[in-house]
């Protein structure tokens, strides 16, 4: 069995996926690998929608730690290969330092932990190769019990080695991933030796066989032979021959003193590779089919003509016509005279057969964007190729007419990954040579070796910025620059230049969306809500449909807590994508802090069922399942959670919460436990474990938890609170300080309106109870009614008097009334 690579693959991913579909079509299926593979390809469409916003994820209130994990600090010093891959990250990973990229992965490891359905998923998105390798190896190992060799072909390996080199290596001689049976061999064919950083220690389990053009030396050596010895006349053989030794001695055979001497070798290498096609019809078919880069059945009959439609077949079994799929290609060292002859002979009929083959491609590319809508269109694979080879023949048709829009679509590529950018850069690089332009070469060179670089730690932001140093890049073009390369500084923290990058690019395009996004963006995560405001009001103004532009505008004015006008946004941003389960869940999650449970309930579960590893719903429906008391419900969700996201401390807050509502104490302790491990500076953490402690009565160890809570939070009025039971539990006076303590703090919030208020009147009664101050107690509840309360934060109420009752033993007579009054006002809310 054989599989065969060339640089059709644009990724150690690409390459294992065409080794396993090659060996399916010979009847023999990885599908262990081909399973794993589909799950991947699915994670990282998730991962897409996941990752944007940037921020959305985060649970309200709660900052991103200025620290990277020690885990993301190794894996970004060493530049892991696969990095690059992550989803919305492909174009700006590579720029970012050490520590920014690792606190970047970190950020982009808990949004997509809160997405998945298990650790798994997200490690399979953040690093593809260490999970899809050994699985793709033990396959490719089972394979090889039932057949009696497997060779794998990896050509052109000059330009693939910078992707594929280290992963090759790995697989066939390292033993990261397990060592590859006996009957498994590669042959690996380019132009030059194999790269010794990688291969140097496996050498001796390599045969080298050399089929080179000759290097400069032995051209130089054979010409030198015939008595060519003009340095000028040896420059131009070297030139028009790519040193290709039948070419340079054909030339040389001729011994030219002069350079006017030197005929151009296309035509004579043409005959030679056609000498034994006598048909003139099948000749010009022949040459005519070299232009385009690659070839199927469809771009064979827009050049044949008609009387020879039905010969594709045949020209597949030429020998220098190689493909697989359904596709064809000439070997380089055919196509390269073929093409520079049709160029010299005509360079009318050139232009137009490049522009035919670029019109075939425009209408593959609009036939695919009826079924799209715009704003995927760059997403979709099969749509970029379309555009790529369109772009191609354009450039070979008019050059310097060409440049300055794929230039603009370049720019477009450095959002997609680096090996997006590579394959612009490879089709500049390549209508470069082939119409012997210098501009085009020239920014094909510096484009590509930006994009080889960004493996090795530069992305495509420096791309970008040649990019904008660009004469002929138009100005949507550059506009579009500066917002990628804001939207990277965005994602790098470096907020203040983000928005000099957005400013810059809505002076050249006042109305441009993105821009303006980015800008409500990059204001929401400073804390300017103002601007951030103004910014996605604008948004909207440019294009009234946009849903996302309402879910942030929604996300920002919950933040503001302006919860009606909040979801307000999200009921438009659901009207305009009914089935996108980020804004149905964001208007759930609002509902929730608005106390409106059943409305909550009602969306969340929705939420889930359109995507059923979105992570933040399930914690969230946890959360008000447990203040409605339907605990094995709230453990349900949590554990489900906690499955998804065991880095996420708030959801082992939450199920200890509810494991100590229901007096499982030990798995409550066990939960708060993980919590403080995972997040040792969350005051909430020790809060809540020194009230498990206190209803244990393990009263030293709740002091100690509730002293530091305070330590890290000397202005939380509940902790002084939680504080000061324990205290009194314990028959020390130092009760009433903390007790008092508390009252202040929330009656200053009261004071202060807004939605605290609501809730700090709600805490003054209980505190009231407490320090058995009932008519207080009766007028702060009278306040806190007063205050239209929603149901759920009425159930809170409840549900703080009846534990401070079971606490301090109050006489039912004193707390009864007021649990009356606040039952009846949660009926009457239902």
């Amino acid at each position: 069995m054989t599989a065969y690579l060339d640089d059709d693959v644009h990724s150690v991913i690409e390459a294992m996926e065409a080794i396993s579909c090659q060996l399916a079509r010979q009847g023999t299926a990885l599908k262990t690998f081909e399973k794993l593979l589909a799950i991947y390809q699915q994670r990282c469409y998730e991962a897409e929608s996941a990752v944007g916003p940037a921020g959305q994820g985060e649970a309200l209130g709660e900052a991103a730690g200025p620290a990277a994990s020690a885990s993301s600090t190794v894996a970004a010093q060493a530049s892991l290969a696969g990095l690059g891959l992550l989803p919305g990250m492909g174009a700006v990973a590579g720029a970012m330092d050490p520590q920014q990229l690792a606190r970047a992965a970190d950020r982009l490891r808990a949004t997509l932990g809160t997405r998945f359905r298990s650790h798994t998923d997200a490690q399979l998105v953040l690093s593809p190769l260490r999970l899809l390798t050994p699985v793709f190896m033990e396959d490719l190992a089972g394979v090889a019990e039932r057949r009696p060799w497997i060779v794998l072909f990896f050509d052109v390996l000059e330009q693939t080695g910078p992707l594929l080199n280290e992963w090759v290596c790995d697989v066939l001689v390292g033993d990261e991933y397990g060592e590859l049976p006996a009957n498994v061999l590669a042959v690996l064919s380019g132009q030059d030796r194999l790269d010794t950083r990688c291969w140097g220690d496996h050498l001796d389990l390599v045969a080298d066989i050399p089929l080179e053009v000759f290097t400069e030396n032995e051209a130089r050596q054979l010409l030198t032979a015939r008595g060519v010895t003009s340095e000028e006349v040896i420059q131009v053989v070297l030139h028009l021959t790519g040193r290709l030794p039948v070419l340079v001695d054909t030339l040389a055979q001729n011994r030219p003193q002069g350079v006017g001497e030197v005929d151009d070798p296309s035509d004579s290498a043409v005959e030679r590779f056609l000498k034994w096609i006598t048909d003139p019809r099948l000749r010009d078919i022949s040459r005519v089919c070299a232009l385009p880069l690659q070839l199927d059945e469809d771009i064979y009959r827009t050049l044949a003509p008609a009387s020879a439609a039905d010969q594709y077949n045949w020209l597949r079994n030429l020998p220098f016509v190689t493909g697989s799929a359904g596709h064809a290609r000439y070997h380089d060292v055919v196509r390269t005279p073929m093409i520079r002859l049709q160029r010299t002979q005509s360079p009318m009929r050139w232009q137009q057969q490049h522009i035919h083959i670029a019109d075939v491609y425009q209408q593959r590319r609009q036939a695919q964007e009826r079924a799209l809508p715009p704003s995927s269109y760059w997403a979709n694979a099969a749509w970029r190729e379309h555009k790529l080879s369109e772009t191609y023949h354009l450039l070979c048709a008019h050059p310097a007419q060409a440049l300055p829009d794929a230039l603009h679509e370049i720019v477009h590529t450095c959002e997609h990954g680096v090996a997006v950018v590579r394959r612009w850069a490879q089709a500049l690089l390549q209508a470069g040579h082939d119409t012997d332009d210098p501009e085009l070469t020239n920014w094909g060179q510096r484009l590509g070796a930006t994009s080889v670089e960004s493996d090795a730690g530069t992305s495509a932001k420096g791309a970008l910025t040649q990019l904008l140093a660009a004469a002929e890049l138009p100005v949507h073009g550059r506009a579009l620059a500066y917002t990628l390369l804001a939207n990277a500084r965005r994602a790098e923290g470096q907020y203040d230049n983000a928005l000099k990058g957005y400013e810059a690019a809505l002076t050249l395009t006042p109305n441009l969306h993105r821009a303006h996004y980015g800008r409500g963006e990059t204001h929401r995560l400073m804390g300017h809500y103002e601007q951030a405001l103004a910014a996605f009001t604008r948004c909207i103004s440019i294009e009234p449909d946009d849903s996302a532009s309402f879910t942030s505008r929604g996300f920002t004015l919950l933040l503001m807590k302006r919860d009606e006008e909040a979801l307000a946004d999200y009921n438009r941003a659901i009207e305009l994508g009914p089935n996108r389960a980020w804004p149905i869940a964001s208007r759930g999650e609002t509902y929730r802090i608005m106390g409106r449970y059943n409305e909550a309930l009602a969306d969340l579960t929705y939420a889930i069922e359109l995507a059923p590893t979105f992570l933040w719903p399930h914690a969230s429906r946890g959360e008000i399942y447990r203040r409605l008391g339907r605990y094995d419900e709230a453990l349900a969700d949590l554990t489900y959670a906690i499955e998804l996201a065991p880095e996420d401390s708030w959801n082992f807050i939450r199920r200890g919460d509810v494991y100590r509502a229901m007096r499982r104490y030990e798995e409550a302790l066990a939960d708060f436990h993980s919590a403080i491990d995972l997040t040792p500076e969350n005051f909430w953490s020790y809060c809540r474990r020194g009230d498990v402690y206190r209803s244990m009565g393990r009263y030293d160890e709740a002091i100690a938890d509730l002293r530091y809570a305070l330590e890290l939070k000397p202005s939380n009025g509940w902790c002084h609170f939680r504080y000061g039971l324990v205290l009194h539990l314990l028959g020390r006076s130092e009760e009433h300080r903390h007790l008092g303590r508390a009252v202040e703090v929330f009656s200053r919030k009261a004071a202060a309106g807004g939605r605290g208020m609501v809730h700090a009147r709600g805490n003054l009664m209980v505190v009231y109870c407490a320090t058995h101050e009932w008519d207080k107690a009766a007028e702060e509840l009278n306040h806190f009614l007063d205050c239209a309360p929603s149901g759920g934060r009425i159930l809170e109420a409840l549900n703080d008097l009846k534990d401070l009752q079971h606490v301090l033993t109050i006489a039912p007579f004193r707390i009864e009334p007021l649990c009356e009054r606040l039952h009846a006002a949660h009926q009457q809310q239902e």
